[in-house]
């Protein structure tokens, strides 16, 4: 039973989702002209596009940029796919840690596509140029799926608390019913989170040509190249990091705080390396987003050059959603297992396909349907 609703919840997450898309398309409906706003500059003259710097402009170093990013960029989207496929075709991991992490997988997903593409785009047609509005709209999904990251990372932290403090109530405490709201509230969060920045972000005026340090719309950078006041952006910005970032850390802290602490009241070895197995991955994970994000920005007080900039920026929005199939897949024996069953099925279906097409009978009916 508790298998079914957990099957059922994977198949309402897609429900979920369409969130997103439909809160930004009522956004665009409610201001039908921010996202086609210019702005003003001196003498009556527009500017609707910006300039991203990026990495470096050298003739020769574009086809070695474009094809390293070009190949992170599909190592992420088949890797975390391929999580999502075999946890949805097997049974077995139809469980709330599994669940999490199928959105989980599904948001690195949409976290590389918001930025890596026009990437490769404006590195194939040698142009620094973004439009105003897929400028917004790119600030708007990075933030919605950067957001989400951190709200599942935490929800995830919770459910290995779950399970190796209270083992004996896991399932009923990590109920179908629970996870749904867990991921629903995470979604709705972010997407009002997005919003509201990016509704701000329409009220900023540039009186230069605007040239952002970046490969892509980074909020944070365009706030501060802007001429207006930028006061209230500023406010709810550090207000959003304080919450947003600092409140599912502290949460995550705690339960690895609880995790370590009944770690250490198990008597046996085997015991103690067996709990902290079911983690590690998560664990892992946590601080290479965390580590890697901290680092952004460290480097970017430090330091103004665009090139630094780009690359730092790298290691969390390509970098961590590429790594991530990878650590929770190696060392997981039932995802590993899995996957393969699910090659495996994948290939006798193809086989049974190409058999059909050989046997005469199946090549006289589709002539006749024909």
């Amino acid at each position: 039973m508790q298998n079914c609703r957990i099957s059922m919840l994977l198949q309402c997450q897609f429900q979920i989702k369409l969130v997103m898309s439909f809160v930004f398309l009522l956004f665009v409906c409610l201001f039908p002209g921010s996202h086609l706003y210019y702005m003003e500059l001196g003498n009556d003259t527009k500017i609707s596009e910006f300039l991203l710097l990026g990495f470096s402009q050298e003739p020769e170093q574009q086809p070695l940029i474009f094809g390293l990013f070009l190949s992170m960029y599909l190592i992420t989207v088949f890797g975390n796919l391929l999580i999502i496929l075999a946890v949805s075709s097997d049974a077995h991991l139809h469980t709330p840690m599994y669940f999490f992490l199928t959105n989980l997988s599904f948001v690195d997903i949409c976290f590389t596509s918001t930025t890596i593409p026009k990437m490769l785009r404006n590195v194939q047609t040698q142009s620094k140029v973004i439009t105003y509005e897929a400028c917004i709209t790119q600030i708007y999904f990075f933030l919605l799926s950067a957001v989400l990251d951190i709200f599942l990372l935490t929800v995830m932290a919770y459910d290995r608390f779950v399970a190796i403090c209270h083992p004996l109530h896991y399932m009923v405490i990590m109920n179908p019913r629970l996870c749904f709201l867990l991921v629903l509230v995470s979604w709705t969060i972010s997407v009002l989170n997005s919003s509201l920045q990016s509704l701000i972000l329409l009220q900023l005026s540039f009186c230069t040509v605007v040239e952002i340090p970046n490969f892509f719309c980074d909020l944070s950078q365009i706030t501060q190249l802007a001429c207006s006041d930028t006061f209230l952006n500023n406010m709810v910005m550090y207000l959003t990091v304080v919450l947003l970032g600092g409140g599912p850390l502290a949460g995550i802290l705690y339960s690895y705080s609880k995790i370590v602490s009944c770690i250490c009241r198990i008597s046996s070895v085997q015991g103690k390396y067996k709990a902290f197995s079911t983690c590690a991955s998560h664990l892992s994970v946590v601080s290479l987003f965390f580590c890697t994000s901290l680092g952004v920005y460290l480097s970017s007080a430090a330091t103004h050059s665009s090139h630094s900039s780009a690359t730092a920026s790298v290691m969390y929005t390509v970098v961590t959603p590429m790594l991530n199939p990878f650590i929770y897949s190696l060392r997981n024996k039932d995802l590993k297992g899995a996957l393969k069953r699910f090659f495996v099925m994948a290939s006798l279906k193809m086989l049974i396909i190409l058999d059909l097409e050989k046997c005469p009978r199946f090549q006289i009916s589709k002539s006749q349907s024909q």
